[in-house]
C-alpha cells in the first residue's frame, strides 16, 4: 500500500534532550569493570558466530564502503553497493522497492528485512522503511540471496537483507554532525554521539530531512530518532533499543508515456499527501552458558499511517482520507551448541518465532480490522570439517502456522489458518585455498498478506505460495582479486500477484506455475594500492511455464542489471568513488499477456563522489544520475501508469567526528 502524511508529528521521545544527556557522558569516568563487550560477526545462524561459519555465499558491505561510497541512507547502499535492483517509490520517500531475483511489483514480499534480529518486513504490501535507520549506527548489512525460509520464515524465496548495527567498544567515546545541502530543496542534519564505559554503552541518532525532490509535489520530510543502552558482563549481553521515525509526502501520481516523454517532472496530482509515523521498541539478552548460547529478542512496533486523495467524477472534487493503525509484537528465543569434534566444527540451531500483527483501517472504502499470528519452529545443524578443504555440510527445517482473521463490512470478512514447511541443504568444499564451491537446496514460501487477500480473485483466502530453490556457486580469489559466479533457479507454484486481467479490473490471484533462473556474478579488483574496482551483474528469466501464458515473461522484471563501482583512496585525505548502472529493458506492469507492443526502455546512470578529509572534518561534493538520464523503473499500464525516476542532483556535505 502506498500511504504517507497529515499532521506534523513530533517523534515520541526528545531527541535534543537524550543526545545532549549523552554527550555529558564523554566527561564522566569509567565506573564499571566487567568484560569487553567483543567485534559482532553475524551470520546466516542468526548468532554471531564462528567466522567459519559465515553465511554460505553472502555479500557484505562495511561501514567503511558505505562512508567512502558517500550513501545516503541503508536502501541506497544496498542499491549503490550491492548491485541490488531499486524501483523508484510511489510515495516520494528514498525507500525504493528492492529486487532480488527479478520478482517484479512483489519483490518486497519475496524479501525479508532483519534489523538485529528483528523481522522489518511485515503482514501487508509495502516497501521495508530502511531511510529511518541512522547510517552512522550501521556496522555492516549482509545480502542473502535466494531461498532462506528455514531461519527467516516467510517471504524469504528472494532472499534475505540483514543490517547489523554496530556494537559499543569498552571506553570508548565517539560522535559525528553532518548536514548536506543540494538542487530540489535537499536538506539533511544529523547527529550521532555513543559513550561506552566497561561494560554499560549508551548510544543516540537523531535526523532530519527534507526535499522537494525531481517531481512537482514529491516533497518529503522526515525525523527520526534511534537510541539504545546496553550492559555487558562476563558470559553475555542485556539492553534495549528505541527508534521513532515521522515522514510526510507529496503525491505525484502516475504519467502516461506521452507525458514523461513531454515532461517528467510534472505532476499527475497536486493534492494527495500522507504520512507515516513508526514507533518501535526492541529488547534483547544474550547469555552463554559453556557451549550453549542462548538469546532472544522481544520487539514491538506501533505504525500509523494516513492518506488523503482527491478525486473528481464531473460532479465536483472530493477528497478521500484514510487511515490505519497496525502493531506488531516479535518474540524470538533461540540457542545455539557449538561443540569441536575430531576434526570438525558442529553447530546446532534451533529457535521459536512467534509474531502477532493487527490492523485497524478508518477509510471511506474500507473500514476493516484484520489480524494474523505466526507460531513457527526451526532447527538447523551445520558440520565444518578442517583444512585443507573446509567442507561444510548443512541441513535445516521449519514448520510455521498461521491464524488468520478479517472482519470488513465493505468487503471480505474471513478467518482460517495455514501452515507450511521448509527445508533447505546446503554444501560447500574448497578445491584449492583459493576456490570455494558450493551447493544450495531447499523449499521456500510466502504467505499471502491481508491487503492481497482483500482484493483477491478466489471465494476462499489465496493459497501459500512456494518454491523449489537451486543454487551453484564458486568464488575464487582472495581480498585483492576475488569473483563469485552462482546459477539459480526458483520453480514456484501459486505465486501471489497481482494480475490486471482479472474480472476487468485486475485482482489478486494465485498464479500458474512460473520460474525464475538466472546467473548472479560479483567481482573485485585491487588495480594499485590506491584504486579499487568492483562490480556485480544479474541476470534473470523470468516466465510461466505453464497455463495460458505458458512461456511468456513475467512483468517488471529487467534480464539484466549491471553495477560497477571505482574507488579511489590515495593518502593525503583525498578520496573519490564513481559508480555505473545499466538496466535493460523489462515488460510493463501490465503486460501478463506480451502483446503490449512496447518494453519500458533500458538506461544507464552515473554517480560520483569526491571527498577531502581535514583532521576531524570531511568535505564531499557528490552527485546522482550525472548524465540527467530521462527513464524510469514503475510503470503498471500499457505506456502508462509511470512513475519517473530522479534526474540529475548535486549534493554538497561537511561531516564532524569527535
Amino acid at each position: 500500500m502506498t500511504f504517507p502524511v497529515v499532521a506534523r508529528r513530533a517523534p515520541a521521545l526528545t531527541p535534543l534532550a537524550l543526545v545532549s544527556a549523552l554527550a555529558l557522558c564523554f566527561f564522566a569516568s569509567a565506573a564499571c569493570a566487567e568484560q569487553a563487550l567483543p567485534t559482532v560477526t553475524v551470520t546466516g545462524a542468526r548468532f554471531a558466530s564462528d567466522p567459519a561459519l559465515t553465511p554460505i555465499g553472502a555479500t557484505v558491505i562495511t561501514a567503511e564502503d558505505m562512508r567512502r561510497a558517500g550513501v545516503a541512507d541503508v536502501n541506497q547502499a544496498i542499491r549503490k553497493i550491492g548491485g541490488v535492483y531499486g524501483r523508484q517509490s510511489l510515495d516520494s520517500s528514498p525507500d525504493f522497492g528492492l529486487d532480488l531475483r527479478g520478482f517484479g511489483s512483489n519483490s518486497s514480499q519475496n524479501l525479508v528485512i532483519m534489523l538485529d534480529g528483528v523481522r522489518l518486513s511485515e503482514s501487508e504490501l509495502g516497501n521495508g522503511v530502511l531511510s529511518s535507520i541512522p547510517l552512522e549506527t550501521v556496522e555492516r548489512i549482509e545480502i542473502i540471496r535466494g531461498g532462506a525460509s528455514v531461519l527467516y520464515g516467510e517471504g524469504a524465496t528472494g532472499g534475505v537483507i540483514q543490517v547489523v548495527t554496530k556494537r559499543p567498544q569498552p571506553n570508548t567515546a565517539r560522535g559525528t554532525l553532518r548536514a548536506e545541502g543540494g538542487q530540489f530543496g535537499f536538506g539533511d542534519l544529523r547527529a550521532s554521539v555513543a559513550k561506552a564505559w566497561d561494560g554499560f554503552a549508551l548510544d543516540a541518532a537523531i535526523g532530519k530531512q527534507r526535499t522537494d525532490n525531481y517531481r512537482v509535489h514529491s516533497g518529503f520530510e522526515q525525523t527520526s530518532l534511534s537510541a539504545g543502552a546496553q550492559w555487558a558482563y562476563a558470559s553475555g549481553r542485556v539492553g534495549m533499543r528505541v527508534d521513532s521515525a515521522r515522514q510526510e509526502s507529496q503525491f505525484p501520481g502516475s504519467l502516461t508515456l506521452a507525458q514523461f516523454e513531454r515532461d517528467p517532472r510534472q505532476a499527475a496530482t497536486l493534492k494527495d499527501f500522507g504520512s507515516l509515523d513508526s514507533d518501535r521498541v526492541n529488547l534483547f539478552a544474550e547469555h552463554r552458558i559453556g557451549a550453549l548460547d542462548l538469546a532472544a529478542e522481544l520487539s514491538h512496533r506501533k505504525k500509523t499511517v494516513d492518506s488523503t486523495y482527491y478525486f473528481d467524477f464531473g460532479s465536483g472534487e472530493f477528497a478521500s482520507p484514510g487511515r490505519y493503525d497496525s502493531t506488531q509484537t516479535q518474540f524470538s528465543p533461540r540457542l545455539r551448541h557449538l561443540a569441536q569434534l575430531p576434526g570438525m566444527l558442529n553447530e546446532v540451531v534451533a529457535g521459536v518465532d512467534l509474531i502477532r500483527w493487527n490492523r485497524v483501517t478508518r477509510a471511506d472504502f474500507s473500514q476493516a480490522d484484520a489480524s494474523q499470528k505466526s507460531r513457527a519452529l526451526y532447527v538447523r545443524d551445520e558440520l565444518k570439517w578442517e583444512a585443507p578443504h573446509n567442507a561444510r555440510l548443512a541441513v535445516g527445517a521449519r514448520h510455521e502456522t498461521f491464524d488468520k482473521d478479517t472482519v470488513d463490512p465493505f468487503g471480505a470478512t474471513y478467518a482460517g489458518k495455514q501452515s507450511q514447511n521448509a527445508w533447505e541443504v546446503q554444501g560447500s568444499f574448497n578445491l584449492t585455498p583459493a576456490t570455494n564451491v558450493y551447493a544450495k537446496a531447499g523449499r521456500s514460501f510466502r504467505v499471502p498478506n491481508v491487503d492481497e487477500n482483500a482484493f483477491r480473485s478466489s471465494a476462499g483466502v489465496l493459497q501459500i505460495q512456494t518454491s523449489r530453490d537451486l543454487e551453484l556457486g564458486v568464488t575464487v580469489g582472495d581480498a585483492a582479486l576475488g569473483a563469485t559466479a552462482r546459477a539459480f533457479r526458483h520453480q514456484l507454484t501459486n505465486e501471489i500477484f497481482y494480475d490486471p486481467t482479472l474480472n476487468g479490473f485486475g485482482a489478486n490471484t494465485n498464479l500458474d506455475p512460473t520460474r525464475r533462473q538466472g546467473l548472479e556474478l560479483e567481482g573485485h579488483v585491487a588495480i594499485d594500492s590506491d584504486l579499487r574496482l568492483s562490480g556485480q551483474l544479474q541476470h534473470v528469466n523470468a516466465r510461466f511455464t505453464d497455463g495460458p501464458n505458458a512461456g511468456r515473461e513475467m512483468v517488471l522484471v529487467p534480464k539484466n542489471v549491471i553495477t560497477s563501482r571505482l574507488s579511489w583512496n590515495p593518502a593525503g585525505g583525498h578520496s573519490a568513488d564513481l559508480g555505473v548502472q545499466w538496466v535493460s529493458s523489462q515488460r510493463y506492469g501490465s503486460d501478463f499477456t506480451n502483446t503490449c507492443g512496447a518494453r519500458m526502455p533500458s538506461y544507464l546512470t552515473f554517480d560520483a563522489r569526491y571527498a577531502r578529509q581535514m583532521g576531524p572534518w570531511e568535505f564531499a561534493l557528490s552527485g546522482m544520475n550525472l548524465a540527467d538520464k530521462q527513464h524510469f523503473s514503475n510503470a503498471f499500464g500499457c505506456r502508462s501508469g509511470i512513475y519517473p525516476s530522479d534526474g540529475r542532483q548535486l549534493k554538497l556535505s561537511a561531516r564532524y567526528d569527535f
